[in-house]
This record gives C-alpha cells, structure tokens and sequence, in this order.
C-alpha cells in the first residue's frame, strides 16, 4: 500500500458477518466524534457494509468539521454529515433521535495543563449523551488504560480484572464509563463499554512509532518493554458489531489483538527490514498495560489482519516516507501523563 486511498480501501472492507450484523439493527447509525483518528474509516467501514447489505439504513457522522476537508470526504462516500460542537448543549439536542450510537468523542493528548477540558469532554459530556439518547444502544470507546500495569506473566487484563487507572486522562475515561453505567441503570440503556488499546494505522501507532525510530537510529526505550495491538479496521468492526451486544448494565468488551508483544523484539523485526542496527536503553519492567482481548475473539473471530502483515505494511510505508500524522501514542507513559 502507497497511497492514503489504498490503506483506507483495505481498512474498511467489511465481513459478511458484519454486513450481516448491520443489516440486522433496527435504526440507523449516528457516529459521535466521527472526525477523530478512528471515526471517519469506521464511518466509511458502516457505509459499505450496509450497501453490500442492500440496505437503506443510514450512517450519520458528528464533529465540528472545523477545518480540512473532512466533511466532504465522508459525504463522498455516503456518510451523512452534521456540524455540531457536542458540548454546546443547543447543538446536542438538536442532533436526531438515532437508534444506534457509537460514542467516540473524548480528549487525551494536552490533558497535563488542560485537564479540566478533559474531565469536561470525558466525563460531563458523557452524561449530557446518555440522557439526550436514552433509548438508543450505545457503544461507548473507553481505553485499556482505565487498568493498572500488570505483570507481563498474566496475558493481560479481561473484563474482570479490577480497574486502577493511572494519571488524570485515565481516571477521567473511569469517569466516562461511570457516568453511561449510570444512567444505564436510570434509564435501562443498553451499552457496550469498549475498551480499546493500540489500534494501528500505517499513518500512526505504536508500530509507526518504533520503525521510524529504528529507521532514523534513534535508540528504542524499553521500559515499557511489552504491549498489544490490532489493525485498525479490526478495532473498527468490533466496535461496530458491538452494537449486538449492548445491554443493561452495560456489556464491557476488551478490544486489542491477541499477542503480547516484545518492544524489543519487535525493534529487532524492523531492524531486520531496514538492514539497521537497533539501538536499546534500559531495560523491560517486569509490568506493562496489557489488555486481554480473549472474549471478544471468542465473539468476533480473530483480528483479519495479522502482526507480521501489520509489521510488513508499516515498513514499507516508512521506507516510501509515507504521510504521517504526528500524533505519538505516548505508550512508553507509566505515570499516566498525557
């Protein structure tokens, strides 16, 4: 893949199961923050499932479109746009009564110095949604980081480890949860919790981040020695089959691919594609933030695209100095400063 166009065109080709999932809600579909990293080829991924599907439900996407060319995109290819600031409260209940809602709206990056937008965005906002649709299903991104580092022996974090947020961001996206579980129980809304970590796109992510370094020479820390990824298209059809599973409490789903992986090991991958030394610093902590995604394998199948594809893909892109997005995961951060 060389160009934008074809990493989007292989992101958001959909299952049969998903076209089938879709096709099966009753309602269409309304993607809240739908200009972020993730929302515009999951937008896109919804879109061509439902056509393939033959069917006539609609995808909606909200963001502010503040600048960019965006909106025009997503009109292009058949999403429904609508120019709002969710926490302008005029602009919230003005949005449509939509039957199905993928909540993707939050902040991260800045939260040191700013964290009372981030409070606002991931823990206020929360609530005016879940009031304003009540009777939609819901589900609601939230983050691995909403666990403690664990030892690296235990495979990760499940959906019943306790939660033990780390820094303000992730406590602020505990937050999130608590506040849609809430009114989850007032007002019997289903929801999916969704529990994502590391998606990857050849324009960022935790892969980027460390072939670029091996690339340039810079030295790999290993501090943070292990993590998990998946292919973002992977996380995207999780989230959007997901809808299937919102309940009341709500459901709580683990989203990441199922490998531990070795920073240094991988280094060493990107080392071997490029004909480069790896430089290292430090050594591997015994603990990392690790996400155990078993159950969501269990209900969806393993991500499509593989590790080594993955790895593949993204040093070719480094080598044809592809367009980045420059937006860094921090998932080195152990004190949860963002």
């Amino acid at each position: 893949m060389k160009t934008i166009a074809e990493i989007e065109e292989v992101m958001t080709i959909p299952s049969e199961e998903l076209i089938n999932d879709l096709c099966s809600l009753d309602g269409d579909i309304l993607i809240l923050g739908v200009g972020g990293k993730m929302g515009p080829t999951l937008a896109k991924m919804a879109v061509r499932a439902l056509r393939k599907g033959n069917s006539a439900k609609k995808v909606i996407g909200v963001s502010r479109f503040s600048s960019g060319t965006l909106q025009e995109e997503l009109e292009a290819a058949g999403v429904e746009i609508i120019a709002a600031d969710l926490l302008n409260d005029d602009h919230l209940q003005n949005l449509p009564d939509v039957k199905n809602i993928i909540y993707m709206a939050g902040n991260k990056f800045g939260t040191k110095g700013n964290e009372h937008y981030t409070w606002g965005m991931n823990a206020y906002l929360p609530g005016r949604v879940a009031e304003k649709f009540k009777d939609s299903k819901i589900v609601v991104f939230s983050t691995g980081n909403v666990y403690p580092l664990v030892p690296v022996s235990q495979a990760g974090c499940d959906e019943e480890h306790p939660v033990n947020p780390i820094g303000e961001y992730a406590q602020s996206c505990l937050g999130r949860e608590r506040i849609f579980t809430n009114f989850s129980h007032r007002n019997n809304t289903p929801m999916t919790i969704f529990r994502l970590n590391y998606a990857i796109d050849m324009r960022y992510g935790v892969l980027l981040e460390i072939a670029r370094q091996v690339y340039e020479g810079k030295t790999i820390d290993l501090t943070m020695g292990h993590v998990n990824v998946i292919w973002q298209g992977d996380a995207n059809e999780y989230a959007l089959r997901s809808l299937l599973l919102a309940d009341s409490p709500p459901a709580i789903l683990n989203a990441t691919g199922p490998e531990t992986i070795s920073i240094r090991w991988l280094a060493e991958q990107f080392g071997k594609a490029f004909n480069k030394e790896v430089l290292f610093v430090n050594e591997e902590q015994p603990t990392a933030l690790l996400n155990n995604s078993a159950k969501a394998h269990q209900l969806f199948g393993y991500p499509k695209v593989s590790l080594n594809q993955m790895i593949s893909w993204t040093a070719d892109w480094v080598k044809e100095d592809g367009y980045v997005l420059n937006k860094p995961t921090h998932f080195q951060e152990r004190q949860g400063a963002f």
